[in-house]
């Protein structure tokens, strides 16, 4: 009974029996393993096969032709070519054959393109009806937009407005150039007679051109041409003159390597040191040190006795009357007599007063003088290379030629 229960296809009431169904379906095993493809490879896998295909046909069919194949006609499909123009026209109905250049920039696919439905939406359209409707309420009380209402006042008017003429652009050959510091720029025009606070507020008002702008750093020139005797092909005069100023930088290097000379040379008529007399200067001293060592240690001074007693100080005698008086008399003639002198001196300064002038003019123009000369050294020094180090900066030596070395061309010019 048991074996009877366990093979018919019903439903077991017993607490053990299962579904013979799952059973099965569970026995096939799993599917994406390779040993389970066997069992699936029945009618239900090769219908759904053959259901591809026929889709992926069809899809290809409408991509090519636009639709089935068997539903195009043939003249849709074919098209005769015999060689001869007229009669491939007239087999073919009129229809001229397509060029291989037409054919490859025709689409590759025949399917239409869905529709774009953003395309046919108006941007911010329900805000633009909300808005015409709010102006057709304002309509109808007589409230026009701002826009409305300048084009009524405009045709009122009589006309558009005068045409301006365009300004020239910075690009135009036949703009006129102007100074953009000068008093009648015409960047400013727009700006003069406003309020200052108010061009300042705005940042309109012009920059304060700075007065260090309107001085060069350094006198040098930005580019260094040597002298024209210096050329290939050189004038007499000119090379004549470079001649005589690299004579003139030769002499001052030679006056002062003959000072140098000059200070170290020993004095003529002076005696050479020896061997003897450097032993002498050696051990001078030496012998007379130690003379007087023995002198000393015999003749010692004895020190002085000290004085019994404190030492009493001289007394001050007691200034009488006369003399204080006449002391106080002193006194007030020495200190009158200084006035008189000063007075005297005042008194006199006025017939110096010519004399004060021409010190005055003379000393004005002493410092006129050192003022100069210090303008013109620091002149001199702004033309001269910075210093960048300990050592002082040399001028290199004359790039020049002799008379005989003047090259005739510049093929046998000296590199």
């Amino acid at each position: 009974m048991a074996a009877a229960a366990a093979s018919s296809s019903f439903l077991g009431l017993g607490p053990g029996s299962r579904d013979p169904a799952s059973a099965r379906r569970r026995s096939r095993g799993p599917r994406n393993r390779k040993k389970g493809w066997k069992r699936w490879a029945g009618p239900e896998a090769r219908l759904g096969r053959e259901i591809g295909d026929f889709l992926e046909d069809v899809a290809l069919q409408q991509r090519a032709t636009g639709g089935l194949i068997a539903e195009q006609p043939d003249e849709g499909l074919f098209f005769l070519d015999t060689g001869d123009a007229e009669k491939d026209r007239r087999l073919n109905k009129g229809r001229e054959k397509p060029l291989h250049v037409d054919l490859v920039l025709q689409p590759d696919s025949k399917v239409p393109a869905p529709k774009n439905i953003l395309a046919h939406q108006v941007p911010n359209g329900r805000k633009e009806r909300r808005r015409r409707e709010f102006w057709e309420k304002k309509a109808e009380k007589g409230v026009l937009p701002r826009a409305e209402r300048r084009l009524r006042a405009r045709l009122q008017r009589g006309g558009p407005p005068p045409h301006k003429t365009p300004e020239k652009g910075r690009s135009d050959p036949e703009r006129g150039f102007y100074d953009i510091w000068a008093a009648d720029n015409p960047l400013e025009q727009a700006l003069v007679g406003q309020d200052s606070w108010f061009l300042q507020q705005t940042k309109k008002q012009r920059v304060k051109r700075p007065a260090r702008l309107g001085t060069k750093p350094s006198q040098v020139p930005a580019v260094e041409v040597i002298a024209a005797g210096g050329s290939y092909n050189p004038t007499f005069e000119d090379h004549q003159a470079l001649l005589l100023r690299a004579h003139e930088v030769e002499v001052r290097r030679k006056k002062a390597e003959d000072k140098v000379e000059r200070q170290l040379r020993i004095p003529a008529g002076t005696q050479l040191p020896t061997a003897e007399t450097v032993f002498q200067e050696q051990c001078e001293g030496l012998l007379e040190e130690s003379g007087d060592e023995g002198d000393t240690d015999g003749d010692a001074v004895a020190p002085a006795e000290p004085q019994d007693g404190p030492v009493a100080a001289p007394r001050r005698e007691k200034k009488t009357e006369q003399q204080r008086r006449r002391e106080k008399e002193a006194r007030a003639l020495a200190a009158q007599q200084r006035r008189e002198k000063a007075a005297r001196c005042r008194r006199q300064q006025l017939f110096r007063l010519r004399s004060l002038r021409q010190q005055l003019r003379r000393w004005d123009e002493e410092l006129l003088r050192r003022r100069q000369l210090r303008l013109a050294k620091r002149r001199a020094k702004d033309a001269l290379p910075r210093r960048l180090g300990p050592l002082k900066y040399e001028e290199p030596s004359l790039e020049v030629q002799l008379s005989d070395e003047l090259a005739e061309s510049l093929r046998t010019l000296k590199q």
